[in-house]
């Protein structure tokens, strides 16, 4: 979820949303335009790239109107400007124009930092929107999004619904969405298995568990109907960096409870459970093999390849052949 600062007016003169979850970005930078429009309905808004966004360019957006219109002015990736672009902004954030809201999306960490520690010296409103990594932050959103719409769901209920969508904030939000709009009551494990069941046995997450445990001829079929489903390609790999990732984690672990590892390791104990079921037959050859596999596939789907399918197709089958591996010759 993302988290503001004290300064909590979205027509705050800038406001710097930190991070690099799209979804939580896009709302920030929707906040700040629907507070705009609220107050002018002829709000002007400007979306620009680090390319657009050229030395000057910010002070003619800027520049006093004849009609003194308010303006939104949204600068994507600021991270990515450029030395002399970035000296502008710093000279804006020192006056800012009355009637304009500059929003600054940066994705946080060194590149850049000059600018957000300029903007955060300035008294920049601050949204945080860090990328949701941990199946914990995931489900916590979930809640989260159940709270904010006025519904109650059960724990069991927001825990199927992560399992069954996987790590994509927007098809969660989503969903959220659709079950709110469509269920009268508390939202429990029951009503989720009914609206995606179908779109958990064909999950980028089924193909991935199914992989990492050696069944190859049944990870190929979840994949194929995943596709066939309509599920991007990217989530795919990336459910099974994350099944191999874990097998590596937890082999190379220290034993111990459930509840203790799951600190260690940043998984939920129940994951812990799963994967100690998958880990039988894996080595530390296999899972190198494994991650290599991912690597590829990663890079075949986003462009480096001509056939995605069959990117995936060769990862899956790789992983379940590297799952085999302890006791193989």
């Amino acid at each position: 979820m993302a988290r503001k600062t004290v300064n909590d007016d979205p027509l705050a003169s800038v406001t710097l949303a930190v991070g690099q979850e799209e979804l939580l970005l896009d709302r920030a930078v929707r906040e700040v335009v629907a507070a705009a429009r609220a107050a002018d309905a002829d709000t002007d808004v400007r979306e620009l790239t680090p390319e657009q966004l050229q030395p000057g360019t910010l002070a003619e957006l800027t520049s006093p109107s004849l009609f003194a219109e308010r303006k939104v002015v949204v600068v994507r990736n600021a991270q990515d400007l450029s030395a002399d672009t970035v000296k502008d902004v710093k000279a804006y954030l020192a006056a800012p124009a009355e009637e304009i809201t500059l929003v600054l999306l940066h994705a946080g960490g060194a590149k850049g930092k000059g600018l957000l520690d300029a903007a955060r010296k300035a008294g920049a409103r601050e949204v945080a929107c860090p990328k949701m990594t941990k199946p914990a932050d995931r489900l916590a959103f979930v809640r989260q999004e159940f709270r904010v719409l006025g519904r109650s769901a059960t724990p069991e209920a927001c825990q199927a619904l992560v399992d069954a969508i996987g790590s994509d904030l927007r098809e969660l939000a989503s969903a959220v969405s659709q079950l709110v709009a469509d269920v009268e009551g508390t939202i429990d494990e029951a009503v989720v298995g009914r609206y995606y069941t179908g779109r958990a046995e064909a999950s980028s997450f089924t193909v991935a568990d199914r992989a990492v445990e050696g069944r190859a001829a049944e990870a190929l079929e979840a994949l194929r109907w995943s596709l066939a489903t309509g599920v991007a390609p990217v989530l795919i790999t990336s459910a099974l960096a994350q099944g191999v990732r874990a097998i590596g984690k937890l082999s190379s672990a220290r034993g111990g409870r459930p509840a203790d590892l799951a600190r260690e390791l940043g998984m939920p104990p129940w994951k812990i459970d799963r994967v100690r079921q998958q880990m039988r037959g894996w080595t530390p050859d296999g899972v190198a093999l494994a991650l290599r596999a991912v690597a590829e596939a990663d890079a075949g789907v986003k462009g480096g390849g001509d056939d995605p399918e069959y990117a995936l197709e060769k990862a899956v089958v790789t992983i379940a052949r590297a799952a085999r591996s302890r006791g193989r010759t």
